[in-house]
């Protein structure tokens, strides 16, 4: 029986890999029945079926209608799903996933990645049988995803939010209408100066990626840098005055200054006025005491009445300058380390877009102080007007007597 033994088993790998399960039982079957007594076993031994497959196969070789079938098994047939024979397996999966909401909240898996493998890890410990891939399978059931956590909670907004953005979009209006300047103004996030990692990519030789240090410790004499910008929306142009030292309501001043002298004057000869628009917090923001001292001096030495409205407190990302002209340098600088002060400027006086904005940009070396007191003398001797809407929120200050 060795020559049809070997015959048997080149046949049957050559037309293995075209087979269903069905159908590979059914050539099994044929082969034994041709060999007659003990095909069952020699047919198992070459083919690797076991005997119980084969059996049934000449059962349906000997149904007519078994062959024009369309399934492989019977209905209800094959291996049964893990959930099926294990009915708390999904349940114990989600408790696994949320423990805040869904089980126990000491849960070892709670300050966890949760990975597929440790969630299957955690499952074994609790008695169930699964591997990482059901898992994924199962999340994928259950309607999870993988997802990063998103800003979108404000918390508590103030009663009067919309009717500031009201208020302000009306302001904003009437000063463009009348040819006056309108800016909106804010500090952009600080940035280490120095061959440190710049989030993004950019065009390299392949294979030659820039070196960066490996943490990010700040340099000592470079330090960081804190650029200040004041966006004009009308004329769609931008200066960002580069800061090296502390981000005081003096510093957003004298950038608000310089912004005049080197680009606003040019631009409005015959301004009167100056609208301001700025977060609530941060070095212009509505409760800082030298933010209007400083404002002030520069009423009085420009000769410009200047009104200031701020946004509502937890909407800064709606201040224009956010997505007008911070969000095109941050694309402008993507992967390009900021070795230098000089490179900083350079590459914020390149930002441009699809609208056509043009930036200006110059570095900023002075010293501001930090923790410098505003009497309340200073204050009342201010020529301050609220308006009669949130008069924290909205004001002006105008030139005082000489």
């Amino acid at each position: 029986m060795e020559e049809p033994s070997r015959l048997i088993r080149i046949r049957f790998e050559k037309v293995s890999p075209f087979l269903d399960e069905r159908t590979r039982r059914l050539v099994a079957a044929a082969e034994a029945e041709a060999i007659g007594r003990g095909g069952i076993t020699l047919v198992s031994r070459e083919t690797g079926l076991c005997r119980e497959a084969i059996r049934l196969g000449q059962a349906e070789l000997q149904r007519e209608e078994a062959v024009a079938l369309g399934r492989i098994r019977k209905k209800g047939g094959g291996r049964k799903r893990t959930e099926q024979k294990d009915p708390t397996l999904k349940s114990d999966l989600e408790r696994l996933i949320d423990p805040v909401t869904r089980g126990d909240p000491e849960s070892s898996l709670r300050w966890t990645c949760k990975s597929t493998r440790q969630l299957a890890e955690a499952l074994k410990h609790l008695g169930h049988q699964t591997s990482h891939r059901m898992v994924a399978e199962m999340l994928h059931e259950l309607g999870y995803s993988l997802q990063g956590n998103r800003k979108t909670l404000e918390g508590e907004s103030h009663p009067d939010r919309n009717a500031q953005f009201e208020y302000l979009h009306g302001q904003v209006k009437a000063f463009q209408e009348a040819g006056q300047p309108v800016v909106s103004v804010d500090t952009k996030k600080k940035e280490l100066v120095g061959p440190f990692k710049n989030g993004g990519r950019e065009w390299q030789p392949q294979g030659e990626p820039e070196a960066v240090e490996t943490h990010d410790f700040p340099n000592a004499e470079l330090g960081k840098v804190a650029p200040y910008g004041v966006y004009d929306a009308a004329r769609n142009e931008g200066w960002v005055n580069v800061g090296t030292d502390h981000d005081t309501a003096a510093f957003a001043v004298e950038s608000i200054r310089r912004w005049w002298y080197l680009m606003g004057r040019e631009a409005y000869p015959g301004a009167r006025r100056l609208l301001i628009t700025a977060d609530s917090g941060g070095s212009n923001g509505a409760r800082v005491r030298l933010w209007k001292v400083a404002l002030q001096s520069l009423v009085n030495e420009t000769g410009l009445a200047i009104t200031v409205s701020h946004l509502p407190p937890g909407t800064s990302k709606w201040n224009k300058i956010e997505h007008r002209l911070f969000s095109a340098i941050s694309q402008n600088w993507r992967g390009r380390p900021l070795v230098s002060h000089e490179v900083i400027v350079n590459l914020i006086a390149g930002t441009t877009n699809s609208k056509g904005l043009k930036v200006r940009s110059a570095l900023d070396t002075n010293h501001y102080p930090k923790g410098i007191k505003v009497s309340d003398q200073a204050m009342a001797a201010l020529n301050l007007r609220r308006a009669e809407f949130h008069g924290e929120w909205n004001y002006s200050i105008l030139p005082q007597a000489p």
